[in-house]
């Protein structure tokens, strides 16, 4: 994938994001947030594949079933959601790791807990784009 496809795909799931926030305001559940945003993604013919199992590997250990990606976008673009008073450095760690896990390249945490949807999305990238 090029990076502009990348950056295309981040900015049209960004733009879903904020027409959600739009719509639904903060304070509410992570779920309810979600299936909005799988709706309004879906509605702009994205492919949209929600809590997709990511195998967890530790050395000769294989966890199935380890860890859930919230939503995946493409086949490219990992959405971890929260709706949190605050977001920590340790949710962006969070969110590295899973894109390490499952070999892809950039992710976007999405808090819908802020008055202005702009102020709670963080872009991860592993690696480079």
């Amino acid at each position: 994938m090029s990076r502009e496809e990348y950056n295309n795909l981040s900015r049209e799931v960004i733009r879903c994001a904020i027409e959600v926030h739009k719509g639904l305001g903060p304070g509410l559940l992570e779920r309810v947030y979600e299936d909005a945003l799988v709706w309004e993604m879906k509605n702009r013919n994205l492919e949209v594949k929600r809590q997709v199992p990511i195998e967890v590997r530790y050395k000769e250990l294989e966890i199935r079933d380890g860890y859930f990606a919230d939503v995946i976008v493409n086949d490219m673009l990992i959405l971890e959601l929260k709706a949190i008073e605050h977001i920590l450095p340790v949710h962006k760690a969070q969110l590295l790791s899973y894109l390490k896990l499952a070999d892809m390249r950039l992710g976007l945490l999405l808090n819908f807990h802020v008055t202005k949807m702009t102020d709670g999305i963080s872009r991860i990238i592993n690696g480079k784009l």
